[in-house]
């Protein structure tokens, strides 16, 4: 569960891009698909080879 963290925090700074209340941490493991949890993993990475490009 704790390999979702990085994908979380991406989650979390779009929630409040939008004005949005975010979820907990456990609510987001839970409720979001294991697809969508792999999604905002894999965006966090890109945007960290990005910034590193």
């Amino acid at each position: 569960m704790e390999h979702f963290m990085e994908g979380y925090q991406t989650y979390c700074q779009a929630c409040e891009n939008y004005g949005l209340e975010s979820m907990n941490y456990h609510l987001y493991v839970k409720q979001l698909t294991e697809e969508q949890l792999y999604a905002f993993n894999e965006y966090k990475r890109d945007a960290t080879i990005q910034e590193i490009s």
